[in-house]
């Protein structure tokens, strides 16, 4: 299956002939992450939309409105746009509507929200989190949003996600990133993290010292996870293959800091993939990136890390 995705700017696009004339039940969040919580949200919108007989639509902004207010932690997406569409296919949404994040959009009150935006979309349900708010300064929530609709819209309220006894959330599973916990966070997001790029030219190191690596140019503005070695799969075309990956700075190159690079080795495989896409699932964590006091005791280690992949990912 395949989202249809409409881009929306408010108020511009609202007359486009590309929205929906059917009645639809509409998911509404940032959903940076797509992980379990917001799949419980999601999910439950398909099940109405079934249900109904209606289209199953979700909303998200774009960019993050951190990014545009310059408020908190932003550094980056769990899933950029296009690795949405391909997740949300998987779930059985039917329309995508990304709503361009800007300085006017934020002024938006909750009522302009909904009558300007949600009702003419023809939204009969909004599914939403139970901490869902919006309009400016989030002055809205879900009980605004369920008397705002007028008996035109009713409001389906999803309760917290917990594992463990905690609330699975995007800021958690960005703290765990940064730890290098990639089990944990593939728990809380229902996969594991994964970023796309494409192969470039690089220092061609590697394939003197036996260790051929494809440097990737990633696509999108991901969230940087740990600098380290990491397990990968790796999807080329439509093949899956396994490999292990430096995310780092290369010390034992390098004396002054650059900006980290993405470095895969492919195990058991020995083709040419200059400038094609990979799609990289870091799946385990193997270990800190350090400087090595020579050639050999690098050779060494990068040996042992090929074994420990080959053996996590078997």
């Amino acid at each position: 299956m395949i989202v249809k995705t409409v881009m929306l700017t408010y108020p511009q696009t609202l007359q486009s002939a590309e929205l929906s004339t059917h009645p639809q039940v509409l998911a509404i969040g940032q959903f940076d992450g797509l992980h379990l919580g917001h799949a419980s949200v999601i999910l439950s919108a398909v099940r109405i939309a079934r249900e109904s007989d209606m289209k199953a639509a979700v909303m998200t902004f774009h960019p993050h409105p951190k990014e545009v207010m310059r408020k908190g932690d932003y550094e980056g997406y769990l899933t950029p746009l296009r690795d949405k569409e391909e997740i949300l296919a998987g779930m059985g949404v039917d329309i995508l509507y990304v709503v361009e994040f800007n300085e006017s959009f934020s002024q938006l009150s909750p009522e302009q929200f909904v009558h300007e935006l949600l009702l003419p979309l023809q939204t009969r349900t909004a599914v939403v989190g139970f901490d869902f708010r919006f309009g400016h300064k989030g002055a809205g929530d879900e009980q605004m949003l369920r008397t705002l609709g007028h008996g035109e819209m009713t409001v389906e309220t999803v309760p917290p996600f917990l594992l463990g006894g905690e609330k699975v959330s995007s800021s958690l599973i960005r703290a765990l990133l940064k730890r290098g916990e990639m089990d944990e966070a593939s728990q809380w997001l229902g996969r594991p993290y994964s970023v796309r790029g494409t192969v470039i030219h690089g220092e061609k190191r590697g394939r003197t010292i036996g260790f051929p690596t494809a440097n990737l140019e990633l696509t999108d503005h991901y969230v940087t996870p740990a600098k380290g070695v990491y397990a990968v799969r790796v999807n080329v075309g439509d093949q899956q293959l396994t490999g292990v990956m430096n995310l780092g700075v290369k010390p034992t190159f390098h004396e002054n800091g650059m900006r980290p690079t993405y470095e895969v080795h492919l195990l058991d495989f020995d083709g040419q993939i200059y400038d094609q896409e990979l799609k990289v699932e870091l799946v385990h964590y193997i270990r800190n990136e350090r400087k090595f006091d020579s050639i050999d005791a690098l050779i060494a280690q990068i040996r042992e890390d090929a074994l420990t992949a080959a053996r996590l990912l078997s």
